[in-house]
């Protein structure tokens, strides 16, 4: 169960959402509806995975203590029920989400629920996986949040206007966490690049005339006049030479992009690192 800190003093009451799964569709549903008041700012504490009378019995204590408002989406009727008790107990509004509509449902059809938490999100795990792919991408792009670079499904590195970031956008679409770095001269990539098992590091290449014209094209787009560093030739070259060297002496896999269809790249990409996960894994490189 969750233990976010309960507000401070002096806080709006929260609103604590108490669910048997991950307490999404509670908060999301919890959410909308504070929505509704833009210049309050309730607190929204998730207390999830209960599935046990204890866990139940804190979550009303803790809502008393704070003058709280329970949510809860508990499929399993003895906990649903013992909630309600407890609330009416301790003078803590709890709101149902779930029960009544099981209970319509089985008052109409004579099924019984399974009361199996986050069976929703079992039967569409691919769906949250997608989401949780783009999610983890987009916080991820350009070199953010590097601590996380080891948990990621795919690390595609390259320098800029190479593409990396809506390939790491279309993988992650198809389910791929992926997170993309830079390559800058000069300056090295973060030490957790190579602390990464190397068999997910997908280093791009590109040609040089093809990467001469993504970068004057974006110099236009951005209103540059004249040429910059950006486009420089000599130092594009040697951006791309520094490239080349990180992917040699880190010994990286290595894909062309150049003149390629996105899907035709991202096709290669999970060609080589499904291809790598059936090999035995190398050691991790000293930063």
């Amino acid at each position: 169960m969750s233990t976010k800190k309960a507000k401070k003093k002096g806080t709006p009451p929260p609103v604590y959402i108490v669910s048997g799964g991950s307490g999404a569709s509670g908060q999301q549903i919890a959410e909308t509806a504070l929505a509704q008041f833009p210049t309050l700012r309730l607190p929204v504490i998730i207390r999830n995975h209960v599935r046990s009378l204890k866990q139940v019995e804190i979550a009303v204590k803790e809502a008393e203590a704070d003058g709280g408002t329970v949510v809860h989406t508990l499929v399993d009727g003895s906990l649903r029920e013992a909630l309600i008790r407890l609330g009416r107990k301790h003078g803590v509004v709890t709101i149902d989400l779930m029960g009544p509509l099981l209970e319509q449902v089985a008052g109409q059809t004579g099924a019984k629920p399974l009361e199996q938490p986050g069976l929703y999100r079992k039967l569409r795990k691919d769906y949250f996986d997608r989401v949780e792919a783009i999610d983890f991408t987009v916080v991820h792009d350009d070199g953010n949040r590097p601590d996380d670079i080891p948990s990621a499904d795919v690390v595609i590195i390259g320098v800029s206007r190479c593409g990396k970031t809506p390939l790491s956008m279309y993988l992650a679409v198809h389910g791929w966490k992926v997170a993309n770095v830079p390559i800058l001269k000069d300056i090295p990539l973060p030490d957790e690049v190579y602390r990464t098992d190397r068999r997910k590091v997908i280093g791009l290449s590109i040609e040089y005339t093809h990467l001469m014209e993504h970068r004057r094209k974006r110099e236009v787009l951005l209103g540059a006049g004249i040429m910059t560093d950006y486009s420089r030739p000599s130092l594009v070259f040697a951006e791309l030479e520094t490239a080349r060297k990180i992917y040699r002496d880190g010994e990286f896999c290595v894909v062309d992009v150049t003149d390629k269809p996105i899907e035709i790249i991202a096709d290669e990409i999970i060609q080589v690192v499904t291809r790598s996960r059936k090999e035995p894994q190398r050691p991790p490189l000293p930063p």
